[in-house]
C-alpha cells in the first residue's frame, strides 16, 4: 500500500484508519443495537490487529435512512474517497446506511472501508458482490420495517390514540393512550400560596385571551402573580399562542406538520376528524366556541369592542403611537412621548420623543379634518360606522362581529391550505389530506358568508356629527377615557421619526408623523355606508 505522509500517524509511522460509528436514537429494529462505546472498543481493537493507528472517530446518534442528513457521515465518507486516510472502519453494514447500493458503489474498488461484522471489505474484489447484496439486503429489511411502523401508527392515530408527550395542561393514559385533562397541582400561586393545576393554566390562558387580554400582556400579568411553567420558566407570549392555536385542547387529535410548526388536525381516510379523548371526557375539554373565539383576536382578526372601562389607558394616544426607529409603541411619561425601547435599557437605531401637547393637538387636527373632507364612498366613513356601533351598540353588534371575524377566520385558512398546496406539502403520504382539507376550507368559507348575510339587515348607526366639521368638538367635550376612543375610530396607529435638530427642537407634525388610517373590518362591507 502506498502512502502519502499525510496518512501515517506521526507519531507510530502506522497507517491512518477512521471509525464511523452510529446508533440510532430510536431504535427502529426493537432490539438491542451495539453502543457507541463498543463500537468504539472493536474499532479500536481492529486498528491495533491490523497495524493502524486511529485517526479520527465520527460519532453519530441518528438514523441512517435516506430523509436523514448525516454531516458526519458525509465527512467520514470524503475524506476516505479523497485519500486523506488510507480506510474507514464500520461496525455493519447496516450501521453504515440503509440507502442501499447506491450507498456502497461510490466506494467500491476506489476507496477502503472495513464493514467488520460481516468481515468484508470494499477494496477487495471478491467482496463486491457481498457487499452489494447485504446493503440491499439491510435496504429492504428497513422499507418492510417503515413501513410497518408507518402502518401501525396510522391504525393507532385511527383510533384516537395520542403517539407523543402529552402536551401542557394534559396527561396520557398509557392503557388507552388517550388524553385527559392535568389536574394534579404542580405548583402554588405566590400570592394566597393557592395550588393550581396545569388545566386551570389551559382555561385560564384562551378565556382571557377570548376577553380581550392580549397574550403579553397575559404572560406577564401570570408572572407577576408568580405562577410559573411546568419547568420553572417564566410565561412568554410564544407559550400563549401555542396553548391557544393548538386543537388538541378541544379533544382533536393533531400531527406536526413540519418541524418547528403549529400542530395541524390529523384527518382519518374519510376526512374527518378524530376525537384524541374518551366521550366521558369530551365535556370537561375547551369549547370550540371559546376556543375560535381566542384564535381570532389573537390573530387579528376579530376587534373586541372599545367602550371605556376601569384600567383602561386614559391618555390619548397611549397604545396608538409608534416610534419609527424601532416600530415599537411609545411610553407616555410626564408630559412627553417617549420610545419605550430606550426607556426599558434596549437600543434603538432612532429613538423618537415628542412632547404630548403639541402631539396630541397636531394628531386631533388631522383626525378632525381627515373626517370633515371625507366621501360618501370612503373606506374611513364605513369603518368609523363600524366602530362606533361596536363601542355604543355592542350587544346588538356582537353577533355581526363574531360572523365576520369567522369570515376573516375562514378566509385565512382557506388561504393558508393554498399556500401549502403551492409548497408541495400535499404530496406523498399526505397527499389524502389534500381534498379533504380543502372541502372542509371551503365549506367553511361558505358558512362565514351566508352567516354575515344573513346578519347585514341590522339598522344602520347614526355617526353624522362627526362628519360634519364638529368631531374636534366633541374629542373636547368629551370624557378623558373616551377620546383615546373617539381618535381610534379612524386612526389605527400614528408613527412619530426623532426630530431632525434634536431635542429641543420646535415639533413639526407634518414632517415627523405618518398616519395608519382605519379600514372597514370587510373591503365591501356595503351596511355601513348607510349610516354614513
Amino acid at each position: 500500500m502506498n502512502l502519502t505522509p499525510g496518512t501515517v500517524c506521526p507519531c507510530h509511522g502506522r497507517p491512518q484508519v477512521d471509525l464511523l460509528l452510529r446508533k440510532s436514537k430510536v431504535v427502529r429494529e426493537g432490539e438491542r443495537a451495539l453502543s457507541i462505546r463498543d463500537q468504539e472498543s472493536r474499532g479500536r481493537a481492529w486498528a491495533a490487529e491490523n497495524g493502524y493507528c486511529v485517526r479520527k472517530v465520527w460519532r453519530e446518534n441518528l438514523s441512517a435512512w435516506s430523509d436523514v442528513k448525516r454531516p458526519k457521515y458525509d465527512a467520514a465518507m470524503s475524506a476516505v474517497l479523497d485519500g486523506e486516510v488510507p480506510a474507514l472502519w464500520c461496525y455493519a453494514l447496516d450501521r453504515f446506511s440503509r440507502k442501499g447500493a447506491e450507498a456502497v458503489v461510490p466506494i467500491l474498488g476506489k476507496a477502503r472501508v472495513i464493514f467488520d461484522y460481516e468481515r468484508l471489505d470494499s477494496s477487495d474484489e471478491r467482496d463486491r458482490r457481498w457487499i452489494i447484496d447485504r446493503a440491499e439486503n439491510a435496504r429492504e429489511y428497513s422499507q418492510r420495517l417503515s413501513y410497518n411502523v408507518r402502518s401501525t401508527k396510522a391504525q393507532q392515530r385511527n383510533e384516537g390514540r395520542w403517539l407523543a408527550k402529552a402536551p401542557f395542561g394534559l396527561v396520557v393514559d398509557p392503557a388507552t393512550r388517550r388524553l385527559r385533562p392535568d389536574t394534579a397541582p404542580y405548583m402554588c400561586l405566590v400570592e394566597g400560596r393557592r395550588e393550581v393545576t396545569p388545566w386551570e393554566v389551559i382555561r385560564r390562558v384562551i378565556t382571557e385571551v377570548a376577553n380581550g387580554v392580549s397574550g403579553r400582556a397575559l404572560a406577564m400579568k401570570m408572572n407577576k402573580e408568580g405562577l410559573r411553567t411546568v419547568t420553572g420558566a417564566q410565561w412568554r407570549i410564544t407559550q400563549i399562542r401555542t396553548i391557544v392555536r393548538h386543537p388538541v385542547y378541544e379533544g382533536w387529535l393533531t400531527v406536526s406538520k413540519r418541524p418547528s410548526m403549529d400542530q395541524v388536525l390529523f384527518l382519518n381516510a374519510e376526512g374527518n376528524k378524530v376525537r384524541c379523548v374518551d366521550r366521558s371526557v369530551y365535556p370537561e375539554m375547551i369549547p370550540a366556541v371559546l376556543a375560535e373565539k381566542a384564535r381570532r383576536i389573537l390573530s387579528g382578526n376579530q376587534i373586541i369592542p372599545e367602550a371605556p372601562r376601569p384600567g383602561r389607558a386614559a391618555k390619548p394616544l397611549t397604545g396608538r403611537v409608534i416610534c419609527s426607529g424601532c416600530m415599537r409603541l411609545m411610553a407616555s411619561e410626564g408630559r412627553s412621548y417617549i420610545c419605550a425601547t430606550k426607556k426599558y435599557g434596549a437600543i434603538c437605531p432612532a429613538p423618537a420623543s415628542a412632547m404630548a401637547g403639541p402631539l396630541e393637538k397636531y394628531v386631533v387636527g388631522e383626525w378632525s379634518d381627515q373626517l370633515h373632507h371625507a366621501d360618501d364612498e370612503d373606506e374611513i366613513m364605513i369603518a368609523v360606522a363600524e366602530r362606533w356601533q361596536a363601542l355604543n351598540r355592542p350587544d346588538d353588534n356582537q353577533a355581526l362581529q363574531d360572523a365576520r371575524a369567522e369570515l376573516k377566520q375562514a378566509q385565512a385558512a382557506l388561504d393558508k391550505f393554498h399556500q401549502d398546496d403551492r409548497e408541495g406539502f400535499y404530496t406523498g403520504r399526505s397527499a389524502r389530506y389534500r381534498i379533504p382539507t380543502k372541502n372542509a376550507a371551503e365549506a367553511r368559507v361558505d358558512a362565514a358568508e351566508a352567516r354575515v348575510q344573513e346578519l347585514s339587515e341590522d339598522g344602520p348607526v347614526d355617526v353624522t356629527f362627526l362628519f360634519e366639521g364638529e368631531a374636534a368638538k366633541h374629542w373636547e367635550n368629551a370624557a378623558p377615557e373616551l377620546r383615546r376612543d373617539l381618535l381610534g375610530l379612524a386612526i389605527d396607529t400614528v408613527v412619530v421619526c426623532k426630530a431632525p435638530g434634536g431635542r429641543g427642537t420646535r415639533f413639526k407634525g407634518a414632517e415627523r408623523v405618518t398616519f395608519q388610517w382605519a379600514k372597514p373590518a370587510e373591503p365591501d362591507a356595503e351596511d355601513f355606508k348607510q349610516a354614513a
